[in-house]
């Protein structure tokens, strides 16, 4: 029977190190080969909920799983689910808003940890929302902090962002009074907001920086203006093709030039030392995230083992009588 996991079961067990350590493994299967993902596919209803779906595979661990989820003027609701790929049994249904927020979290980390600069110690963050906050835990798991500057547009919730936050990482994070001041001369700038307009401009970012672009997913969407896409001298994405499909910040400003797409490098090859990361100190680096599906199997699947094995959740019966479904001749699949 498939176990069911609850947002609470997942936060009792996942920690960004956890986190952080399999979406890494994730991008290694991706590079040799061993783990197989889907890009995003969307349904939308005129003046409905958006129904979102996502499949990965990943043959070291023995899961493959699809995430699934809404979102709509109410909010956002998360499911994955995960079979066994040897007998093809559902063996997890998981919440996964908490999962979700981690996961992207950590991809930011694995992208730090391999493209900003050694000695990075200041970032400057645009967004206050829960993204924002497991943004900040993965990089500060990646590099040691002297300093984080934070720029959210409701000035309230931006001034308990930054407290809450200080508590959390245990180093000083200010507020700043516009996205201009929160970026200034910092080593790592992170934008983490819904905006449809640019946050980020390419005229405040020194060299040396690296960014850590995580909101937009649609392509009538962007956080960077073009002038930031084009002061980057390392590009990349989760997934080259998830990003043509809605990577607003580099389908606005590569346009109609198709050949810009040539240079964008992916996080997996980066990870597994098929191609360059940062060549340089001066050089500006880019991690466009889009979260991609082998980032949630693999979490899910160290979430699901580690719940057996504290028997957590509850067992779901399903399918009771049908074990000679697989016998059945002539069923259209």
């Amino acid at each position: 029977m498939p176990l069911l996991l609850s947002e609470e079961d997942v936060k009792s067990l996942l920690t960004m190190p956890l986190a952080i350590e399999a979406v890494e493994n994730s991008f290694r299967r991706l590079a040799d080969g061993s783990a197989l993902v889907h890009s995003r596919q969307r349904l939308h209803l005129p003046s409905k909920s958006y129904l979102h779906h996502m499949a990965a595979a990943d043959g070291v661990s023995g899961y493959m799983g699809l995430k699934i989820y809404t979102s709509s003027g109410k909010g956002l609701r998360f499911l994955v689910t995960l079979f066994s790929a040897e007998s093809g049994d559902l063996v997890a249904l998981i919440e996964a808003d908490f999962l979700g927020q981690m996961r992207t979290g950590a991809a930011s980390g694995v992208a730090t940890r391999y493209l900003a600069r050694e000695n990075a110690r200041t970032v400057g963050m645009i967004g206050t929302g829960l993204q924002a906050r497991t943004q900040l835990q993965a990089v500060a798991q990646v590099r040691k902090l002297g300093g984080i500057r934070v720029f959210g547009r409701d000035a309230e919730r931006r001034e308990r962002f930054t407290k809450e936050m200080s508590e959390v990482l245990k180093i000083p994070v200010t507020a700043a009074a516009s996205a201009q001041d929160a970026v200034r001369d910092a080593d790592i700038v992170v934008t983490s907001t819904t905006s449809t307009l640019p946050v980020l401009e390419g005229q405040w970012l020194n060299a040396g920086v690296h960014i850590n672009a995580i909101g937009a997913n649609f392509p009538q969407k962007r956080e960077l203006d073009t002038n930031a896409v084009e002061r980057c001298d390392v590009i990349v994405v989760d997934s080259r093709a998830q990003s043509k499909l809605e990577s607003g910040d580099l389908i606005q400003a590569f346009g109609e030039d198709e050949a810009r797409w040539t240079s964008v490098r992916e996080l997996a090859d980066v990870v597994a030392g098929k191609v360059a990361g940062r060549a340089s100190s001066n050089e500006v680096t880019l991690f466009k995230s889009n979260g991609i599906a082998t980032e949630d199997v693999v979490v899910a699947g160290r979430i699901f083992e580690m719940a057996r094995e504290r028997k957590l959740g509850r067992e779901v019966p399903m399918w009771r009588g049908s074990a000679g479904i697989e016998k059945r001749t002539g069923a259209r699949m």
